[in-house]
């Protein structure tokens, strides 16, 4: 027992002594923290887009347009504060503060905003905008025709040959087409659409107020016809609370997705690391030192001991870094942290994670031991991990339907198969399947990492010491206790 703690130490020091482990520790967490930060960040860096609005209709739509545009730019507006209001004021006074803003302008839903959510409109700032409609240039304004206009604004937007920079960055000619506005939208670059969708969106607003004023509809009308938002309040028989549902109630399907998906990039991870681990010690001979003065036993188990630790590690730190995360969402959420904490604890959810969790691992840990103890190079490797990889995609695929249809057939079945079971069954927990089929999945779960077990001791001890090309005939050979 003693030799076994000293190899899993060993194993554990070898890696978390290193700054590379760090450093790969931070990657999931920083990629998170990058993901809900990046949307924002594109939204407020990317240039503002000068445009132009060449008017050839005849009938002032140039203003309307522009007026459109504006009103557009006022919803998102009025969709940002909602968001910004909702964690602290609730999903009623957010609406409120959303319809207001879309009646009596940004500055109406500021004050509102202060009013009903004082921590938010603290922090809160307008995005930046990405489009703005600047003065028609007098050349293109005086055009009598979409070609002489054409020709006027295309300068504008190249550049004159000496200033790379345009004094345009798009600009559309509105027309009439059967009747109703039409325009052509001119700029410099393909890729970059939004000022396009910006126009196209105006547009659209415009030929919709016509037609709607045109059957007697006044813009009013079709602003309280836009603006109807039913009250419907969801309640469910699952939850335990006379209330409507709401987020408390859906986080524990939340809690479990992630969890799934948590626990699957740690335990690729510390498999991966135990595989290379192996099989870097049995190409430099060092498996044969150790197999000198411990048993198979005790080197198998300490390593797969060591990674646990490893694992257990990364979990901590991202443990800590999620409660620091859901600590600084209390500061405009409150009540949030104790609603985490009733889903983990109630009806013991935290431990069925954790006996996924610990059955999950051992599986997949003595399965890639196994791998790495019969290949002494990576590519020996490919050939047994492509097939085991593109099995544990098959998992992840399903989770996602497991978070809103826990009780479909597809998720029940596989949730069955207990190499899938430790990933699938955090997610349908939460939508309290029969218990009978959280005590089968589980004994099949532990059936399966006995069987695991007993195969990678096998494996490992036959593997060890086998020399030669990797193929079935020489990897059953070295199982049946044959020279290879």
């Amino acid at each position: 027992m003693r030799r076994l703690f000293l190899i899993a130490r060993r194993e554990y020091f070898a890696y978390t002594r290193t700054v590379g482990f760090w450093l790969s520790m931070l990657v999931l967490p920083g990629f998170i923290l990058l993901g809900g930060m990046l949307p924002a960040y594109m939204k407020n860096a990317a240039p503002t887009r000068n445009i132009a609005i060449v008017d050839l209709s005849g009938q002032q739509m140039g203003p309307a347009l522009k007026a459109a545009m504006d009103k557009n730019r006022l919803e998102e507006d009025a969709d940002d504060l909602h968001d910004a209001a909702l964690p602290e004021a609730g999903r009623e006074k957010a609406d409120a503060l959303e319809e207001l803003t879309r009646h009596q302008g940004l500055q109406a839903g500021l004050e509102r905003l202060r009013q009903v959510a004082p921590r938010a409109a603290a922090a809160w700032k307008p995005s930046k905008q990405s489009v703005v409609v600047v003065a028609t240039p007098p050349a293109a304004a005086a055009a009598a025709s979409v070609a002489e206009a054409e020709r006027a604004l295309r300068p504008l937007i190249d550049g004159d040959g000496r200033n790379s920079k345009p004094l345009l960055d798009g600009a559309v000619i509105l027309t009439l087409q059967d009747g109703e506005p039409a325009g052509r939208f001119w700029s410099k670059g393909v890729t970059d659409t939004r000022a396009e969708d910006a126009v196209r969106d105006g547009l659209i607003e415009v030929v919709r107020g016509q037609r709607l004023r045109a059957l007697g509809v006044s813009d009013d009308q079709a602003r309280r016809v836009d603006t109807v938002q039913p009250a419907l309040d969801v309640f469910s028989t699952r939850s335990g609370r006379n209330e409507a549902v709401g987020l408390r109630d859906r986080l524990p399907g939340l809690v479990g997705f992630a969890f799934g998906m948590l626990l699957w990039s740690t335990i690729i991870t510390g498999a991966s690391i135990l595989m290379n681990s192996v099989m870097e010690e049995k190409s430099n001979r060092v498996l044969e030192v150790l197999l000198s003065s411990a048993s198979t036993t005790e080197i198998l188990g300490g390593k797969v001991l060591g990674v646990a630790g490893i694992t257990a590690t990364v979990l901590g730190v991202w443990t800590a870094i999620g409660a620091w995360g859901l600590s600084t969402l209390a500061a405009v959420a409150p009540g949030i942290v104790g609603d985490f904490v009733s889903v983990l604890t109630q009806g013991g959810l935290i431990f069925y994670l954790l006996a996924y969790l610990v059955g999950g691992y051992l599986m997949y840990a003595f399965l890639f031991t196994a791998v790495g103890a019969f290949c002494e190079t990576p590519r020996e490797a490919q050939t047994l991990l492509g097939p085991i990889m593109i099995m544990l995609s098959a998992p992840i695929i399903v989770l996602q339907l497991a978070i809103r249809t826990p009780d479909m057939p597809l998720v029940k079945v596989l949730s069955w198969v207990p190499l899938f079971t430790p990933f699938l069954m955090p997610a349908r927990i939460p939508s309290e399947p029969p218990l009978w089929e959280i005590a089968g999945t589980m004994l099949g779960m532990a059936l399966m990492a006995a069987v695991m077990v007993w195969i990678g001791g096998k494996a490992f001890r036959a593997g060890a010491l086998a020399t030669g090309k990797l193929d079935w005939k020489n990897v059953l050979a070295a199982m049946r206790g044959e020279r290879s």
